[in-house]
């Protein structure tokens, strides 16, 4: 996974209102920590953070901090609930070769079989991998699946290197008979359709 490099600058000043004016200024508040050291604070800049954010397990290199540029994945990230801004990010010191237990996304493609319904148990699978070389995500192309075929954890096609952190079992997808056909076989014929069998045996006893 490339690196993306983020200009860091210390945080000097704490609060609600001083979060605000940080991100008035157009910076993200965030906090640095990891391999024992002190928590560390620190303001990024708004744009390149979202734009970075937009890669899962993105890992960011930041620049200009006290001691020399750092290494770190996104721990946790808080976004406005209406705008969808980044308000604030944790993030964890990492270094090369260093491993790193994250969750990597399941992206899935294609159309099950006709009467299937794809049930996808995970969107997400822990794997064991080093820092620097994170899967971006698992394809997984579920084309052509009939009903009862399934797809677990150790069906993955894993990078070299990258290992489960979950049992190889875990169901990840599977496919179930689609109710919709059931359901048509149980619906109770319309009025409309009962009605010249009705008009029919009026005229018969008249």
């Amino acid at each position: 996974m490339p690196e993306v490099s983020i200009a860091a600058e210390p945080r000097t000043e704490f609060g609600k209102g001083a979060a605000r004016r940080t991100r008035r200024a157009g910076r993200v508040p965030a906090i640095i920590y990891g391999h024992g050291t002190d928590t560390r604070h620190i303001t990024l800049p708004g744009h390149e953070l979202m734009m970075a954010l937009k890669t899962a397990n993105v890992l960011i290199r930041l620049d200009g901090l006290p001691g020399g540029n750092q290494l770190a994945l996104p721990k946790a990230v808080q976004r406005d609930p209406i705008k969808g801004s980044v308000q604030h990010v944790d993030l964890i010191m990492v270094r090369r070769g260093e491993k790193v237990t994250v969750e990597v996304p399941v992206h899935v493609s294609g159309e099950v079989f006709a009467g299937g319904l794809l049930d996808q148990q995970l969107v997400q699978v822990a794997v064991e991998a080093e820092a620097t070389n994170i899967p971006q995500r698992f394809d997984v192309d579920v084309d052509g699946m009939e009903i009862g075929a399934s797809v677990h954890a150790g069906d993955l096609s894993l990078p070299a290197g990258v290992t489960l952190a979950v049992d190889p079992d875990t169901m990840v997808l599977h496919v179930l008979a689609a109710p919709a056909a059931e359901a048509a076989e149980e619906v109770p014929p319309s009025p409309e359709a009962g009605a010249p069998a009705a008009e029919a045996e009026a005229s018969a006893e008249s």
